[in-house]
């Protein structure tokens, strides 16, 4: 392995962190009805557990309303069940044909408990950052003891997994950035 493909893998970890991370910021319940909120909550669905994507259309009519409705209506009740044991503060409503769920405006409450869970989320994420640098870090120093690479090359590519490393983190404190306000805009 060359210091260039050692550096391309760990941007390429640093780029999931980043998408993992926006894919937690989707699913947080801001007021606004997303389909990202409920789409990977488990169903027990023909003695399987699936997440609610692979058993239901999502659809967003209204903004505060998220409409799931199962191909097979007798999937019904366990969409309902899953929602409900998913923990996530929305109360399904169960019509028959489909699975309403009407999400309450955020109260000043809830606003600044969310912008903490995106803090923590976002420190989180840095945290992974700095353990894919300290992989990258490790696979450098043993090709350096390994007498592959000189030191003047060590350095080098040292050098450019910072500012790797930089970037990303800036591009971490920007995205929670943006949620922060999303989420404090009433």
């Amino acid at each position: 392995m060359t210091t260039d493909q050692t550096l391309n893998q760990a941007e390429q970890d640093f780029q999931k962190i980043v998408a993992h991370l926006k894919d937690e910021f989707s699913r947080l319940q801001m007021g606004r009805a997303n389909p990202a909120m409920v789409e990977n909550i488990s169903v027990e669905a023909y003695g399987v557990s699936q997440p609610l994507k692979a058993v239901a259309s999502i659809a967003v009519p209204e903004p505060r309303t998220l409409v799931i409705q199962p191909w097979d209506r007798s999937v019904i009740v366990a969409i309902e069940k899953g929602i409900m044991a998913a923990g996530i503060g929305l109360n399904p409503i169960n019509d028959g044909v489909a699975v309403r769920i009407n999400i309450p405006p955020l109260t000043e409450e809830r606003r600044i408990e969310l912008t903490k869970h995106v803090k923590k989320l976002a420190e989180e994420a840095r945290i992974s950052v700095r353990n894919a640098r300290q992989d990258a870090h490790n696979v450098l120093k043993e090709m350096k003891s390994n007498d592959q690479i000189t030191e003047d090359d060590w350095y080098e590519a040292d050098e450019k997994l910072q500012e790797k490393v930089n970037k990303v983190n800036q591009d971490i404190d920007k995205v929670a950035e943006v949620k922060e306000k999303d989420v404090m805009t009433v």
